[in-house]
């Protein structure tokens, strides 16, 4: 008996999936276990394993075709077999709905005819009233005849009109110059991952009342320690592991900010889940660094690494993205100095990361060359109050400027 392949539901927050590749063809043999196709998400791009055993009758969605969550995508059953039913129920749904979008067809194209007639009728009344040998006289002296104020009856414009016109030498200029050019554009298909970090950032954006704390940091001695942990060749460290390492010391003593608004209630968590935001091609994707008060910097940093790496190829898994308590957002590797984060779901906060500069400043009461960094904690001030998020940036402030205490 024919069976209905449906658009399963792959990530928490997916309502419609784009299949990009069809790893079989109409009429292939196919069984349980095999790969049918690649699908994207609004996370990433993952494979869709099949259940059912027989031949491939039909697909109903080409490559890069979005399909709704549970919408019927191909037919699998015995060769030659009559599916016209499993494909009917589609199709009856779809009649239901017709009726309601030719009416909204109907309404758009009456309200698109109204503004036509009445762009046609300004437009004749708009028309410029001159006798003919006005106008001929106005060609022939190069004269816009839109710009001449008509004595004539009901003001059109006559023959002494265009003789007694002076023509201004901007309007002249601006006359005699025609630059020709061609106004073009490309239209994009919004991909998955783009749509979900649209709904989902719009969302947080217009529901949380965000405020923001900035901070400046001194890093003389972040950098230090990390040239001198690098240079020991095991373990390569990023200024931005550091950050993670510093924010997970500072979370467990500050579990306010490592908190979530349930609406009803407010969770504060005992684990602490860092998401470490990355872009990608088509957006910004977050996994999370587990337990990361538990983790070393080197754990943190090769974890790290290895999320960016599934991060670009779209191997990223919904283990890797989800159960985040709070998120980083850097930029300074981008040259950006300062700037706010939306707080990503359902975090209280986020920390967004400038770039480490060198300037001149006061060290130990001297005038000297140092390095400064800026941070900002963007709060969700249902959850989290100005003093409370003062209080974490201080507390990271002291780990990142006495590196040391972070072994403690």
């Amino acid at each position: 008996m024919a069976v209905a392949i449906k658009m399963p539901k792959m990530s928490d927050t997916m309502t419609e999936g784009v299949v990009r590749k069809w790893n079989f063809k109409v009429g292939d043999t196919i069984k349980s276990g095999d790969i049918l196709a690649e699908v994207e998400t609004d996370k990433a791009t993952m494979d869709l394993e099949n259940y059912e055993k027989g031949t491939i009758l039909h697909f109903s969605v080409a490559e890069g075709d979005a399909v709704p969550i549970d919408g019927v995508i191909a037919v699998i059953g015995k060769a030659g077999e009559d599916f016209a039913a499993l494909l009917s129920g589609n199709s009856s749904a779809a009649a239901k709905e017709e009726p309601k979008k030719n009416v909204a067809v109907a309404e758009t194209i009456k309200a698109v005819e109204t503004p036509v007639a009445a762009t046609v009728a300004n437009a004749s009344d708009s028309r410029v009233k001159a006798s003919p040998l006005a106008k001929k006289l106005a060609a022939d002296k190069g004269i816009d005849i839109t710009a001449i104020a008509g004595s004539g009856e009901n003001g059109r414009i006559i023959k002494s009109d265009i003789e007694n016109f002076k023509q201004s030498s901007s309007t002249s200029a601006s006359s005699s110059v025609y630059i020709a050019g061609k106004e073009s554009f490309d239209e994009i298909n919004v991909s998955q991952m783009r749509k979900t970090i649209a709904a989902r950032l719009a969302e947080s954006k217009f529901t949380a009342p965000h405020f923001y704390l900035t901070m400046e940091i001194n890093m003389d001695k972040a950098l230090d320690a990390r040239a001198a942990i690098n240079a020991s060749g095991e373990v390569k460290v990023s200024v931005n592991d550091m950050i993670v390492k510093a924010c997970s010391i500072a979370l467990g003593k500050h579990p306010w900010v490592n908190a979530s608004w349930l609406g009803t209630k407010i969770r504060l968590n005992h684990h602490i889940h860092i998401g470490v935001a990355m872009a990608v091609e088509d957006g910004l994707l977050v996994p999370v660094v587990k337990f990361a008060n538990q983790k070393s910097l080197s754990a943190i940093s090769s974890e790290v690494k290895e999320f960016s790496i599934k991060a670009k190829d779209k191997k990223l898994q919904p283990a890797d993205w989800s159960g985040n308590t709070f998120t980083i957002s850097n930029l300074g590797m981008f040259g950006i100095e300062e700037f706010t984060a939306i707080i990503n779901p359902p975090d209280a906060c986020i920390l967004a990361v400038g770039g480490v500069k060198e300037t001149v400043g006061i060290v130990n009461g001297q005038i000297a060359k140092t390095n400064v960094m800026k941070v900002t904690l963007s709060c969700d001030h249902r959850v989290v109050d100005g003093v409370v998020g003062s209080k974490f940036l201080n507390t990271l402030k002291d780990l990142l400027e006495e590196p040391v205490k972070m072994l403690v």
